[in-house]
């Protein structure tokens, strides 16, 4: 199913959480929704399975109004972070509860709830764990049974709120795995929020990228990262390197020195040049765009980082780049710094 949100705005009093938001979300792929607190993710999703409603625009699945709808006409799945599971009933009638509260011309066969149950169970891998209850249970199991009986509605559309938030690093990314491998079973529609992006890249077909209320990119895991389309989204995503300057006549400055760099067609004025750590070089300082002194080389197994102090037009600014375990960079000497790949931001329009 597909899912259009249009012109979508929600405020709290003062505060606006979302701001004009429109995306379209394809049948059948999964979508993850990544921003900072309060960048308005949560609300989008809420407003999405009718838990919120929007002050102004408009939702559509399969082009229809979901809006006057209800949560339960929606056919929504809704996997919460904290799990919500019912604890005093164990997993199997955890599982089979959406289905057992169904009436009239919905209600469905006692029988029928056991074999959609014990198939999801099975789905999920915990089926040796129907008789327990939740507090028999780990945190990725309880986070699992949360998804089994998101499921157990068969829902046209899955949306899932920092579903792995409260687990430990391990566990987060068995289960990123796992929910990989099942999505690609499924035919659902999945919204994922997170404010990790590895879970993002990892997880998502197109990753959206909220800022501010705001839609900042839209994108596949890709194309956010290698290529992002502001400021925002290069320092959200991944590690930026930031390097402050100025254009003038449409070349790049460091303070009075001009810059073996293109300024990208980015108007006159402050400016930022944002790279990827591991995508800038060493060289000679006398003869690289920016230099420095080397303040520290920290070395976290395969990876070496170095805070390098650089003399800006505001005074110094320190930035951490990548050090290769082949380069010799001792602490107080001098270094040069020659973006490979990087980009060129208005710190104005960036503001």
């Amino acid at each position: 199913m597909t899912i259009d949100v249009v012109g979508v705005s929600k405020r709290f009093k003062s505060f606006a959480a979302l701001d004009n938001v429109n995306l379209h979300v394809r049948s059948g792929e999964l979508v993850a929704l990544l921003g900072p607190s309060g960048s308005g993710k949560t609300t989008l999703l809420r407003i999405i399975a009718g838990l919120d409603w929007p002050d102004t625009g408009e939702v559509r699945f399969d082009g229809e109004d979901a809006l006057d709808r209800s949560v339960r006409e929606r056919n929504v799945g809704f996997v919460f972070q904290h799990y919500a599971l019912f604890r005093h009933m164990n997993v199997f009638e955890n599982v089979a509860f959406g289905l057992r509260v169904r009436t009239g011309a919905d209600k469905v066969p006692d029988a029928a709830i056991r074999a959609r149950v014990g198939e999801l169970l099975d789905l999920v891998q915990i089926d040796w764990l129907a008789d327990r209850y939740p507090g028999q249970l780990s945190g990725g199991q309880r986070q699992r049974v949360a998804l089994a009986r998101a499921l157990a509605i068969s829902p046209r559309v899955l949306l899932l709120d920092e579903p792995f938030g409260a687990l430990d690093a391990k566990v987060r990314k068995e289960l990123r795995r796992w929910l990989r491998n099942l999505h690609e079973e499924l035919p659902v529609t999945s919204l994922l929020v997170t404010h990790d992006q590895e879970e993002a890249l990892e997880l998502a077909d197109r990753v959206v990228v909220m800022g501010h209320g705001k839609i900042e990119q839209v994108g596949t895991p890709a194309e956010v990262y290698d290529s992002p389309a502001t400021a925002f989204v290069h320092d959200f995503i991944g590690e930026t390197l930031t390097l402050p300057t100025i254009v003038r006549d449409g070349r790049l400055f460091s303070g009075e020195r001009a810059l073996a760099l293109d300024s990208q067609g980015v108007a006159d004025g402050p400016a930022r040049v944002l790279a990827r750590p591991h995508d800038v070089d060493f060289a000679d300082p006398d003869e690289a765009p920016f230099s420095g002194r080397v303040l520290a080389v920290r070395t976290f197994g395969p990876i070496r980082r170095a805070d390098i102090e650089i003399a800006g037009v505001n005074g110094p600014f320190v930035v951490e780049a990548a050090v290769p375990h082949q380069h010799d960079l001792p602490t107080g000497g001098r270094i040069g710094l020659v973006p490979r790949r990087y980009r060129v931001f208005s710190t104005e329009a960036s503001a």
